[in-house]
């Protein structure tokens, strides 16, 4: 049997019609499940409006406890219209002093009453997009090392590995080739930090613009593992996207890499590692290069006298305060809470007042961003790491 629908309009208008038959209230109640009071609430507004008694009313209360004075929201607007230059503290303070026996509202609440008016100028944020950054041509080992993670391939039980390469751009030294399961970032802090204890730390790091070297949803693309090189003393070179040439020396090792050691692929991770090692001692060792004038790379690479000793510690004696981000990437100022980012969480960064109410924040010698009070925003800065356009000099 199919359920009966039914509607609240019709059953009170059943309800009222058989009250005016004749019946009684309790029966009529009891057998549409409600309470007499229920039951005379509703016949009672059919007597007052009629039909119209009967239709769903609003449930909006008909006051709000703490809802401000339309006087006063009409001041806060009309202030802000003669003086389009201020901002909620500011108005909220001349408020108090105009209109001393009135309890000011917070200045939070006056923000939310210019924004409802549409009397909030919002600045457009700056969206990172990766444009490369200034590229180096070294010709001393350790200068620059380049790093990649060569296409992914599925090994013989069916597992997909993820070779992640670093090597040497003037000697071409292939300092490492480990399969990896995938590109998670903890898995490449393992490989560089064997890296950096066995062949010491570069100058800089050359990589693309994917994951983990950067992130598209970061500011400027930092991540976790850039901010450990930053850290470390080590600059970020990153090429342009959809430019791989300008990892060229790198790509045509990820070739030969490809023809010697992954065809075909091994049965498992700890057979592929094995032949990437033999590829890595074969190419740095036995493999003779035409651009290096028929040399090995051994011969022209040594380690580099730059050690690793973990990370220093972090000081900012020019600024007001020092403050540790948070794991979910904040910064907590007293009662303020600022999203920074999570590639920051742990680190300690500066924070140093530069206007009213406006606060920069830096990391070691780069400035991120700012942000006020009202909105408790990052707003960020100039890219420290963008290439800069040099001026044409005067002919």
């Amino acid at each position: 049997m199919p359920w009966r629908e039914c509607h609240k309009m019709d059953e009170r208008l059943r309800f009222v019609a058989r009250l005016l038959d004749g019946e009684k209230m309790a029966v009529l109640c009891r057998e549409f499940e409600i309470s007499r009071k229920t039951g005379y609430k509703i016949f009672s507004r059919y007597k007052d409006c009629g039909l119209d008694g009967l239709t769903d009313r609003s449930r909006r209360p008909y006051r709000h406890a703490r809802q401000l004075p339309f006087q006063i929201e009409k001041a806060i607007v009309q202030l802000k219209q003669e003086h389009m230059s201020w901002g909620a503290p500011k108005i909220r303070e001349r408020l108090r002093r105009k209109h001393p026996e009135v309890h000011c509202p917070a200045i939070s609440t006056v923000h939310a009453i210019l924004d409802r008016h549409g009397l909030v100028k919002r600045r457009r944020r700056r969206i990172y997009k990766p444009e490369g950054t200034p590229l180096s041509r070294p010709y001393s080992p350790n200068d620059l090392w380049c790093a990649d993670y060569k296409g992914e391939f599925m090994l013989a039980d069916r597992r997909y590995c993820y070779p992640l390469t670093i090597s040497d751009f003037a000697s071409r030294y292939l300092i490492g080739c480990e399969a990896l399961a995938n590109t998670k970032a903890m898995y490449a802090f393992t490989v560089f930090e064997r890296a950096f204890k066995d062949f010491g730390l570069p100058r800089a790091i050359r990589t693309d613009n994917g994951a983990p070297f950067a992130s598209a949803n970061s500011l400027f693309g930092l991540t976790r593992l850039s901010v450990w090189w930053l850290r470390l003393g080590i600059d970020l070179e990153r090429i342009k996207p959809g430019h791989p040439q300008q990892n060229g020396r790198h790509e045509r090792m990820h070739l030969t890499l490809k023809q010697d050691a992954t065809k075909p692929a091994s049965k498992n991770f700890l057979q592929q590692q094995a032949r990437f090692d033999q590829f890595v001692s074969t190419f740095n060792q036995e493999r003779p290069h035409e651009a290096l004038n028929m040399r090995y790379p051994a011969e022209l690479y040594h380690p580099s006298p730059r050690p690793y000793n973990g990370l220093p510690e972090l000081d900012y004696p020019f600024h007001d305060r020092t403050i540790t981000v948070t794991r979910c990437g904040r910064i907590c100022m007293g009662p303020l809470k600022i999203n920074l980012s999570q590639a920051f969480a742990g680190q300690r960064v500066g924070v140093k007042q530069v206007e009213e109410k406006i606060w920069l924040v830096s990391f070691m010698r780069y400035d991120l961003g700012f942000f006020d009070h009202e909105t408790c925003r990052i707003e960020s800065a100039e890219n420290p790491f963008a290439a800069k356009v040099l001026p044409m000099s005067p002919v």
